[in-house]
């Protein structure tokens, strides 16, 4: 990876602000590196965070975008989702061009993490606001000497009025594992519309570079990736929410998770290499 430029103090502590030219702008806590919010310029909040969240040693902010590494859900035997949502970071560059602001974070190995996945590496973590766009990269490297396997995500919250009146397009004619029906493998016909109370848990497989489009009847995201093989729509439901400790009950019908990730085939890297991941969001009125 390479080398980072000198990093621009937070301006609070663990919270870093960027602030583009054109007034887009976003929030990012050190804490999981976790994207606590974004509004593309001219628009407001895009993303749900949850007025219930604490963050702390061990502890995952609700909302935003957590990093899921290097384990997906409970697919393995490290913690749910694994362990970069509830490290502390190190913020390594932040900077504002012309027309964007960026910051770069980064995590790396130590005791703690080798205490439960034994592996030497390298996470950087990008997000770059500008105009109506949020992008996000991370990056792994493996620094050790030996191979290692791993499942990401970019577990994005999206704020919506209202669950019943959402659509996802660019799904269509894939096929999905339906985690709430037990893995049962299915394929998306159709335009999805969210089911309301019952929820939603499904891993679209192989969505590639294909378009996704969100849309309430505020806004339109296009939602587009690269490096993520797969993509996951998540949604508790109303049984489900009321479960969540740490989001109010009724929240479930103001939130959509549509997460750029590779679960069902790990990603696998040879001592000294590298891979990337990438989720680019675009706002339309």
């Amino acid at each position: 990876m390479s080398s980072p430029s000198v990093p621009a103090a937070a301006s609070e502590p663990g919270v870093v602000e960027l602030r583009a030219p054109d007034g887009a702008r976003a929030r990012i806590a050190l804490h999981g590196a976790h994207l606590l919010s974004w509004a593309p310029a001219g628009a407001g909040e895009q993303l749900y965070l949850s007025p219930r969240s604490e963050s702390g040693p061990g502890q995952a902010i609700r909302g935003g975008v957590p990093v899921i590494f290097p384990q997906f859900a409970a697919r393995g035997p490290l913690p749910r989702h694994g362990f970069a949502r509830t490290r502390a970071w190190q913020l390594v560059a932040q900077e504002q061009g012309r027309d964007d602001a960026l910051a770069v974070l980064r995590l790396v190995d130590d005791a703690a993490t080798r205490a439960v996945w034994p592996q030497a590496f390298e996470l950087e973590l990008s997000v770059r606001v500008s105009g109506a766009t949020l992008e996000i990269e991370l990056a792994c490297e493996n620094r050790g000497d030996a191979a290692f396997a791993f499942t990401a995500a970019l577990h994005s919250y999206f704020s919506v009025s209202e669950l019943g009146n959402c659509t996802v397009e660019g799904l269509e004619g894939l096929e999905y594992e339906d985690s709430a029906a037990g893995g049962a493998v299915q394929r998306q016909r159709e335009m999805l519309l969210l089911p309301g109370a019952a929820g939603l848990d499904r891993i679209y497989r192989g969505v590639g570079a294909r378009a996704i489009v969100l849309g309430d009847d505020l806004r339109r995201l296009a939602i587009a990736q690269q490096g993520f093989d797969d993509a996951v729509v998540w949604n508790p439901g109303e049984a489900g929410g009321a479960k969540i400790a740490d989001m109010p009950a009724e929240d479930w019908r103001r939130m959509l998770c549509v997460e750029a990730a590779t679960v069902a085939r790990p990603v696998t890297l040879a001592p000294g290499e590298s891979w990337a991941g990438l989720q680019s969001i675009t706002h339309q009125p």
